[in-house]
């Protein structure tokens, strides 16, 4: 399942679901590098 993040104020990135924090966050997977931030909501 692809999951959208947004780390910091400004950037966004959108990847692999890999897990979700106990605080919250969400890790994504894009190609070998893993991403965690904040999951952009609808």
């Amino acid at each position: 399942m692809i999951r959208t993040i947004t780390i910091g104020s400004y950037i966004s990135v959108q990847g692999m679901f890999e897990r979700q924090t106990e605080a919250g966050d969400v890790v994504v997977r894009v190609g070998d590098k893993i991403y965690q931030g904040k999951p952009v909501t609808k």
